[in-house]
């Protein structure tokens, strides 16, 4: 009888520790929920840059293994120029072919210039006769009416009226005479400045032909350049799953380049966790792959949607069928430079962690 009563002693004993401890947990928890807000739905990210090639062709060389450690400029492998070769020193004959049509325009309307200058020339030494000519025509005719007004008075000889009617019509020859070659030189003058101004024309064609041929070579020469495929970013390289000798297609996606110096943590936090969350506030990581090892960050932003929304396929509640759900948030928490830099760059886009926000 005194063992039994002595068993049931101990066995309040127990339960009275343990409702203690339980009762204090649940206390902590309770005054630490007051000012904190924890998940663990969340995941380093870094940035990854797909590696895809501007141009197509057959792979000629790999510089690079599975999970290299690469620096930005570095040569991660090359494509067969042979083709982008013959494509650049045809774009060059081009180009020269393009120039030498310049050239010859140029010399042509070096040419036209000089003839039109010429027949302005001759227009001008036609017009000097002319004046010239008119002048004797107008002296020829006043003597021609004087002589006349003697021959008529029986004042001079026939020979003598003969001789100023003779002169008169002689200057009225030649300046018909000098006024028909003033027009041909004037038509030849304006077909010589006509032929000049096409000649111009040709010359801005030549030279927009070379513009075009530049342009061709500029391509062609990055085409060439652009077998040469480089590291956009320090960084770690993930699988290489390819092989010299292998096909690939412009835009076509071959291996992923990991930046490792830039991390940070996507938490998902309930839409009933938000209410006292705010930027800056800092935040208490632990992931899952090192529990020993404490990180800190603070809140950087907010997703200005739910996870949802981003969905292939998002919820549509005005079809009749809604079930209220609590919605998650995307939160982007930074990392502080209180880290230590050794531990964060063991760090991997995609581990999991365990956010604890300091609301206070």
């Amino acid at each position: 009888m005194e063992q039994k009563k002595k068993t049931n002693k101990k066995f309040i004993i127990i339960i009275s520790i343990l409702a203690i401890v339980g009762v204090a947990y649940g206390g902590y928890k309770f005054v630490h929920s007051l000012s904190h807000e924890e998940t663990d739905d969340a995941q380093v990210e870094a940035n990854m840059n797909s590696i895809i090639p501007h141009v197509g062709g057959y792979i000629d060389k790999i510089y690079v293994e599975d999970n290299d450690v690469v620096k930005a400029g570095d040569t991660l492998f090359t494509i067969d120029q042979r083709d982008y070769l013959v494509q650049l020193e045809q774009a060059k004959a081009n180009l020269a072919a393009a120039q030498s049509q310049v050239s010859v325009a140029e010399s042509s309307i070096s040419s036209s210039q000089a003839n039109a200058n010429a027949s302005y020339a001759q227009v001008s030494s036609t017009f000097g006769n002319i004046e010239s000519a008119k002048i004797q025509l107008r002296r020829a005719t006043d003597d021609y009416i004087r002589y006349k007004n003697l021959y008529d008075n029986k004042s001079i000889t026939t020979q003598q009226y003969e001789q100023a009617l003779a002169s008169k019509q002689e200057a009225a020859a030649r300046l018909s005479v000098l006024e028909n070659q003033q027009k041909a030189v004037k038509s030849q003058s304006q077909a010589a400045t006509s032929q000049s101004k096409v000649t111009e024309k040709q010359v801005a064609v030549a030279e927009a032909n070379v513009q075009s041929a530049q342009t061709q070579v500029d391509a062609a020469q990055l085409n060439l350049d652009y077998t040469v495929v480089i590291a956009p970013i320090s960084g770690q390289l993930s699988s290489v799953e390819m092989q010299k000798g292998q096909f690939v297609q412009p835009g076509q996606a071959l291996f992923y380049l990991v930046d490792t110096q830039n991390k940070w943590v996507v938490a998902n936090f309930k839409e009933t966790q938000l209410s006292d969350m705010k930027v800056g506030q800092k935040v208490g990581i632990a992931i899952d792959a090192f529990p020993d090892a404490e990180f800190e960050g603070v809140i950087s932003n907010f997703s200005p949607a739910t996870g949802a929304r981003f969905s292939l396929l998002p919820p549509d509640n005005a079809t009749g069928n809604f079930v209220k759900t609590v919605q998650r948030l995307p939160v982007k928490i930074n990392f502080t430079n209180a880290n230590d830099a050794e531990k964060l760059a063991r760090l991997r886009a995609g581990m999991n962690a365990e956010i604890d926000v300091h609301l206070n």
